[in-house]
């Protein structure tokens, strides 16, 4: 079993956590937090995007001048896809980028994200996080505390209304509930801080 110091949130230690290593020092596999990763990205997608075709832009109704005798080249609509203000071929109609990834595949990344993190000492285990109230300068400073990054997640074992809106107004700090943590969140961010339950209920799942 892997050992991580636990902190208070004034940076002072709070003894030693054991950490599973199942969860925490599997086997790195890039294909697969790579692939639930361009699957979480397509999930985000909206796929609303659309163009009209030459059926749904105005106009056109009559033959722009008669089919013969002109010695013009036929043509029965001013708004086929060749004219100005014509309808679009090939363009994009709203659709589902949605992808699947079995159960055991995605808990698989997740795995492998949090052993590569851990190992690259991106991971701070704290006793808890709690807010008195609404103060983003004091969340700003915990969050020095644990350590100078651009890309912080902040991951609670249950949703805090106070540390949420303390977080929200500072740029690059993400908070999740565990387990709910996507691989995503886990790879981009350059300092990742989680309470002891929030680790507890993570090695419950995914253990």
């Amino acid at each position: 079993m892997a050992k991580v110091n636990c902190l208070k949130m004034d940076g002072a230690a709070a003894g030693e956590l054991e950490l599973a290593a199942a969860v925490f020092e599997a086997e790195k596999n890039i294909p697969l937090m790579h692939q639930a990763v361009v699957a979480e990205e397509a999930n985000m997608r909206q796929g609303t995007s659309d163009s009209k075709t030459r059926t749904d832009v105005s106009g056109g109704g009559a033959k722009p001048y008669r089919q013969k005798g002109t010695g013009r080249a036929r043509q029965g609509s001013i708004r086929a896809p060749h004219y100005y203000h014509g309808g679009v071929v090939f363009g994009p109609h709203p659709r589902s980028f949605a992808k699947n990834m079995p159960k055991k595949m995605r808990r698989g990344a997740l795995r492998s994200a949090l052993s590569a993190q851990f190992a690259d000492g991106l991971i701070s285990v704290v006793d808890e996080i709690k807010a008195d109230s609404i103060s983003t300068k004091q969340f700003a400073s915990f969050l020095k505390t644990m350590g100078d990054a651009k890309r912080y997640l902040v991951v609670l074992d249950k949703a805090d209304d106070m540390i949420w809106k303390s977080a929200r107004n500072i740029p690059g700090v993400e908070v999740r509930v565990s387990p709910c943590v996507s691989v995503r969140d886990l790879l981009v961010a350059k300092k990742i801080i989680m309470t002891k339950a929030a680790v507890e209920r993570l090695e419950e799942v995914l253990g």
